[in-house]
């Protein structure tokens, strides 16, 4: 490389060669005088190899910092230089394996080397890419060629900074400038972090910016070249694309980003407001894993600077952060989470790729000028988007499968939600409407006197006699959630889960199709840099035949034993606050009942209260639960992420599935079985157990269900909402950056963390609980959970998009454990609201008395009210109960427990029949995507496969028996579809070829000429 540095230039351009050499040794720009250059031209006359810049450090000359770089290398003679630059940095203080890195430093090397004999064009020589998308250069180093793929930042005393720097230190302590053991600490597992990095091959570039309170922030931004990208992208298994997809082949395919509202509009020929075309749609490839020895076949190979995506790019920046090493491995002192958990580092996150707002709304007219932030914001996490489809693709482009995973089962599920809460909404409406034809409504509301109703607490304590008209209204509202509708909707809503469940999986399969990730999970995860970093031994992968870090599984066991005695005894303290509440209940309906004026409302205003009480207790031992589990699952060292997130899911799943739930089982199942009657009550504690209320145990489930679930929802979505703005205040107001015009990292830098999906699943299953499980006793919980997610699904498109850093992007083939959650709340729910049936609504008794007594429910309140025994009260009253005179259950009662078991046995087979048949006609993978699937595999293969037969079929310059076949240049297109038996008429995208082109290896020994046009025809196989 020729050097273009002119004689008076005051310092040297970035191509030239005494840049580069600069740059490769790490040298600090401004502590290079340019006597220096003369030296170091001479150097790079003598054959030292030329490299990327690797470390570069702008600022005040007070700020200059140097991380184990090798700089120390240019003191001495040139060979002892040359020696220097060609070898590693001294693995001896950096606590790392120094074997492993070099290797990995030779691998580095060897494909830079490859790269030097290529005639393409290098990486730092190519301007970015604009065409699908405005490409913000402020991402860029100040070069403006490299892009900024990760950002690492850390803060300092500005005082204590300067006065070191001018003592001439060596390294700065941080935490205030405190100095002390631990800053020093922290300085020293920086410097061997950074080190590490060096030595894998990143270019840096560091900013020191000044901040308020006396601090300054250090922003360390980070760049992979092009041979690192390459070696991770293989080691990652990332997937490549090798043709874009074209559109009869895309109609095999059913595309994802179709919905089934979509196409019903279509057919019936009605406008869609939902949709909207959204700008800069992602493009569609065949796709396969990435292989440096066959970058030729993969399109875009021959622009670097684009070829990786930002979401590839971070994710290989943050493979390496997390498995770069800062002291002793054995003690977990490993990656840069770890590094911001102990304050080295306060931040570390890829950047956003630009503002997301549109100052400019002319902008709107030519989409090419909006970055992707801009487009997702604009097209989708506006508010006044919430009618409109969701950009899946943009999502997935811009933040992974994973999160774009998320929104497409958030937005599935929404739009199930829609005909179930349509159908709750008309049971509900149906109660409304035939309330005064309720026969026993209207005979509690006329009994004026007729039915003295004995005391609902001791008698001896104050409690006092009641007229059953004091419960008019309870009566009559009891009815809007027990009438024969809810049956009816509880069977439908049975069916509705299943349905919706197997529906999921079809579409789930074909957005992990389309997004590459299918089978992902079983063939390409990686073991977690945490569990990499401290598995004490190494052994053979069985499947990949590589040497991976691992975790004794009996030592595994016995830890995963002893969290779930930790579960148990979670799940005890939550029984243990709902004995607390349930006697709250009881203290305070007491004095309710003694006075005149609250009588009647005693046990609602009881019920409410303790409702909220335990809605409180609930949130509360959330929070902590989910700490602690965390930290079980961590000490478990499970060997992929998966594992640990499935690990971590049924834990926190488990308790909270007690803890929101265990209050409603009790009031559904429990709460009035066990009372007794007059003369023989049962007592907890010396108080007399809870019995129902005057209009039943279902109206109460109604508000213990209304209470939790839509309380719920308000105070995660206020959190949702207020959160994140008090986060942000306290970050502008701890660290305020002083400079008027802030860079993208600066900005990017004052936005909150994301804390990931994991609270977003885990309110959403629990939404789904409690939609289907109790859906018996509140059939307007869809419709109070299809509002909420309308507000959630903009919320959360928000606060990914606006509030939070850009997350490091994650693939992800379906929801993973959630999925089989969902089916077990789907099948709990068919035997639960068979239960609410029988057990707790008054369905079967009435069904039985218009049976063998009265159609019209005549006398039917008279029929269920016992008469208290003889010499038990003060004075003769009535009680809720099929007894007789002495206490003794009657006949009716035997006969109706046995109509409720029958019930609950048919009503279960029933439902899990057409369930299980439903199942089966709807096969998790449509027909026509797993035709694609086998045909993208075998292009696959054949398309990046190296054999003999190749060559021969390979066409060269000169004569040929087909020229129908050659293209120019001495290249032959090959139909791949050929083993396919030619066009299908079964699948017309089987006729479409995919044509391979295949460059020939032997053109320097002169053309060729196959012996026939069979043999060059032949099969690739």
């Amino acid at each position: 490389m020729r050097s273009v540095w002119e004689e008076g230039d005051e310092k040297p351009k970035p191509n030239s060669v005494y840049g580069q050499m600069v740059n490769f040794y790490g040298i600090l720009e401004h502590d290079i005088t340019i006597a220096d250059t003369a030296e170091i031209e001479g150097m790079a006359s003598e054959g030292v190899p030329q490299r990327a810049e690797r470390y570069e450090l702008h600022g005040r000359r007070d700020f200059d910092r140097s991380y184990g770089s090798i700089n120390s290398s240019l003191a001495g003679s040139s060979n002892g230089r040359r020696r220097r630059a060609s070898q590693s940095v001294d693995d001896s203080e950096c606590g790392d394996d120094e074997q492993s890195h070099t290797d990995r430093q030779g691998i580095l090397m060897q494909d830079e080397e490859d790269d030097e004999e290529s005639d393409g064009p290098t990486e730092e020589f190519c301007m970015p890419s604009t065409s699908t998308a405005q490409v913000d250069m402020a991402t860029f180093f100040k070069d403006g060629l490299r892009k900024i793929d990760f950002v690492l930042v850390y803060e300092e005393n500005a005082m204590a900074r300067a006065a070191a720097a001018a003592a001439g230190a060596a390294s700065v302590p941080i935490s205030g400038g405190g100095g002390g053991r631990r800053a020093g600490k922290h300085e020293t597992w920086r410097q061997r972090f950074m080190a590490n990095l060096k030595r894998v091959g990143l270019d840096m570039e560091e900013e020191v910016v000044e901040a308020s309170g006396r601090k300054v922030l250090c922003f360390i931004k980070l760049h992979a070249p092009w041979p690192v990208l390459c070696h991770y992208a293989e080691e990652l298994n990332m997937r490549a694309p090798l043709q874009k997809r074209s559109d009869t082949s895309a109609e095999a395919h059913p595309n994802p980003s179709v919905n089934w509202s979509q196409q019903l509009l279509k057919i019936l020929r009605l406008p869609n407001i939902m949709y909207e075309d959204v700008p800069n749609k992602p493009l569609d490839y065949y796709t396969c894993p990435f292989r440096k020895s066959k970058i030729e076949k993969f399109l875009g190979h021959d622009n670097r600077a684009t070829y990786f995506t930002n979401v590839q790019r971070s994710r290989i920046l943050y493979e390496i952060l997390s498995t770069a090493v800062f002291g002793k491995k054995k003690k977990g002192e490993v990656g840069v989470d770890r590094l911001v958990e102990e304050g080295v580092f306060s931040a570390a996150f890829p950047l956003h790729d630009g503002p997301y707002e549109i100052k400019n709304r002319s902008d709107l007219k030519d989409t090419s000028k909006l970055n992707a932030r801009q487009v997702l914001y604009e097209y989708w996490a506006r508010w006044g988007k919430w009618y409109k489809y969701q950009p899946l693709d943009h999502i997935r482009e811009y933040f992974g499968e994973k999160i774009a995973i998320y929104f497409a089962w958030l937005g599935f599920y929404t739009g199930w939600l829609l005909p179930a809460a349509i159908v709750g909404l008309l049971v509900f409406m149906y109660g409304v409407f035939t309330i005064h034809k309720s026969q026993p409504a209207i005979e509690v509301c006329d009994s004026q006197g007729q039915f003295s109703m004995c005391p609902l607490c001791d008698e001896n304590i104050g409690c006092k006699f009641w007229d059953l008209s004091d419960v008019c209204g309870y009566a009559r509202l009891a009815y809007l959630f027990d009438h024969p509708g809810t049956v009816f909707y509880a069977v439908f809503v049975s069916f509705w889960a299943v349905t919706f469940l197997e529906y999921w999986k079809r579409k789930s399969a074909s957005l992990s199709h389309h997004w590459d990730c299918m089978g992902f999970k079983e063939e390409e995860e990686r073991p977690r840099p945490e569990f990499a970093a401290r598995a004490p031994f190494l052994e053979k992968n069985p499947v990949t035949g590589i040497r991976e870090p691992s975790f004794p599984s009996s030592l595994r066991t016995k830890r995963i034993a002893a969290g779930i005695g930790i579960i148990f005894l979670m799940m005890s303290l939550v029984i243990i606050f709902i004995l607390a509440v349930i006697i709250y209940r009881v203290l305070v309906s007491i004095p309710l009942f003694q006075n005149a004026t609250f009588r009647s409302q005693a046990q609602a205003i009881a019920n409410v209260t303790g409702a909220v009480v335990n809605l409180i207790l609930i949130m509360a031992m959330s929070r902590v639960y989910e700490k602690l589990a965390y930290r079980l699952t961590t000490w478990e060292m499970h060997r992929t992420q998966t594992e640990f997130d499935d690990n971590l899911t049924f834990k926190v799943f488990i308790f909270q599935f007690v803890n929101f739930y265990s209050s409603i089982f009790y009031i559904a199942f429990f709460k009035g079985r066990f009372v007794g009657y007059p003369g023989n009550y049962s007592h907890i504690l010396r108080l007399r157990n809870e019995d129902c209320s005057a209009g039943g145990c279902l109206i109460e489930l109604a508000q213990q269900l209304a209470v939790i679930m839509i309380g719920k929802q308000i105070i995660n979505n206020a959190q949702e909402i207020i959160v994140p703005k008090l986060k942000a205040w306290w970050m502008n107001k701890r660290v305020k950056i002083t400079k008027k015009h802030k860079s993208r990292w600066q900005e990017d830098f004052q936005l909150i963390t994301n804390e990931g999906l994991f609270q977003e699943y885990l309110e959403m299953v629990l939404q789904f609980g409690f939609i289907t499980i109790f859906v018996a006793a509140f059939p307007l919980a869809p419709l109070f959970a299809l509002l909420n997610n309308w507000v959630e699904i903009r919320l959360d498109a928000q606060k990914f998009v606006c509030e939070t850093r850009r997350t490091v992007a994650e693939r992800a083939e379906n929801i993973g454990i959630w999925c089989k959650i969902l089916h077990m709340l789907a099948h709990l729910a068919v035997i639960s609201n068979g239960f609410l049936i029988a057990f707790t609504s008054e369905f079967l008794p009435k069904l039985m008395y218009q049976y063998e007594y009265d159609w019209e429910l005549r006398g039917y309140i008279n029929f269920t009210l016992a008469h208290s025994p003889n010499g038990t009260l003060s004075q003769p009253c009535r009680y809720r109960g099929f007894r007789d005179e002495f206490g003794n259950h009657t006949p009716f009662f035997w006969r109706l427990l046995a109509v409720r078991f029958a019930f609950v046995i048919i009503f279960e087979h029933v439902v899990f029949g057409i369930c299980r048949l439903i199942d089966i006609l709807v096969p998790d993978i449509p027909e026509s995507l797993e035709l694609k699937i086998k045909r993208e595999r075998y292009l696959a293969k054949q398309a990046l496969q190296e054999s003999d037969n190749i060559l021969k079929v390979a066409a060269f310059k000169g004569e040929t028996d087909d020229d129908e076949g050659t293209i120019p240049n001495g290249r032959m297109a090959l139909d791949l579809t050929s083993d396919l038996g030619g066009h299908s008429s079964h699948d017309d995208t089987l006729a479409t070829p995919i044509s391979v082109v295949v460059h020939s290896e032997l053109e320097e020994a002169g053309p060729s000429k196959p012996k026939s046009n069979e043999k060059a025809n032949k099969p690739v196989t």
